[in-house]
């Protein structure tokens, strides 16, 4: 059974506020977008090789599609290998939203002593929890305990002193450190040896690439073949697919592109089980994503009310004008 993070346990209905649909003259379906589009406007999943910096695979992949701005969420130490989620162009604003989608690691630790497997088990599976988490002396952020939750832990084997695990956790949460304080627990004291990256939200292996298959696909679509370049580059909606949803009228596109709060009367139908408060996506009946934004009520309170604000706009991904301007 796959281990699952917290936005995968909860299944989610559509419900539907008002029947709608959308006219083919105004946007597009995202899935198919022209690649000059996505060169613009997509995201890549990039397995990133031992050595360099993420900062590093970023400049390399940016050189390689000739793209002048890009960006990566999440960081990797340059030893770390594995997934590593760059944003490019105008959509690197949208990776902020992957902070709170979880990240899963594969990591061998090295006993420092010897320990009965039993223990080593127990030992582990009590960091399932929330824990308090002191940052090394080398990292990206103040060194202050923060609270972190690890949702699973999956022992995959252990030999002699090599324990290999697969951890998931939220975002911000050092694997270096969680070895530290197993082996702390165990009285054996421990150290990580190898750590890769294979899930951030809802980017898994299945759609990583090295940049050697980048490079090799792009080459191929200079060439007027896109079919590899079309693998590797997804629509900037992929890192949004976490996300509780609201889908939107024609007409209401594009006074949100514009900035303007989300009302009730603009929504067709949204996901179930919305709290207040909650990071939401907000989308066009083709599923391009409009804006991310706060929600100010309820599923329940948006199906019952026919005005008020639903979804406070935070951040815009479409274009202006794109959709229709709205008309009393």
């Amino acid at each position: 059974m796959k281990e699952k993070f917290p936005f995968e346990k909860i299944q989610r209905k559509v419900l539907t506020k008002q029947e709608s649909t959308t006219d083919k003259k105004y946007g597009q379906n995202p899935n198919k977008l022209p690649i000059e589009t996505l060169l613009n406007y997509g995201i890549i999943n990039i397995n990133k090789p031992q050595g360099p910096s993420s900062h590093q695979v970023t400049d390399y992949a940016k050189k390689i599609l000739k793209i002048k701005k890009a960006g990566h969420s999440g960081t990797l130490d340059p030893n770390v290998t594995g997934s590593l989620i760059i944003a490019l162009g105008t959509s690197t604003r949208v990776v902020h939203n992957l902070l709170k989608a979880g990240k899963e690691y594969v990591c061998l630790m090295h006993l420092h002593k010897q320990a009965n497997k039993n223990n080593i088990t127990q030992a582990i599976n009590s960091f399932v929890t929330v824990i308090d988490q002191l940052p090394p002396v080398r990292s990206a952020v103040k060194r202050r305990k923060r609270k972190k939750e690890i949702y699973y832990i999956k022992i995959i084997e252990i030999n002699d002193q090599e324990v290999l695990f697969k951890v998931g956790c939220e975002a911000g949460t050092y694997i270096r450190k969680l070895c530290h304080d197993i082996g702390i627990k165990l009285k054996t004291g421990a150290h990580m040896q190898q750590l890769v990256r294979t899930r951030v939200g809802p980017f898994n292996e299945s759609t990583m690439h090295s940049l050697y298959e980048l490079k090799d696909a792009y080459e191929l679509y200079k060439q007027g073949n896109e079919t590899e370049l079309r693998k590797i580059l997804q629509p900037i909606e992929t890192a949004i697919e976490h996300l509780p949803k609201v889908w939107i009228t024609d007409h209401s596109v594009d006074p949100v592109a514009h900035g303007a709060d989300l009302a009730i009367p603009g929504i067709a139908k949204l996901n179930d089980k919305i709290k207040e408060k909650d990071t939401v996506a907000v989308l066009t009946l083709k599923g391009e994503l409009v804006c991310t934004g706060t929600s100010k009520l309820t599923s329940e309170e948006i199906v019952k009310r026919d005005k008020g604000i639903a979804v406070k706009t935070q951040k815009v991904f479409i274009q202006r004008n794109v959709y229709p301007k709205y008309e009393k």
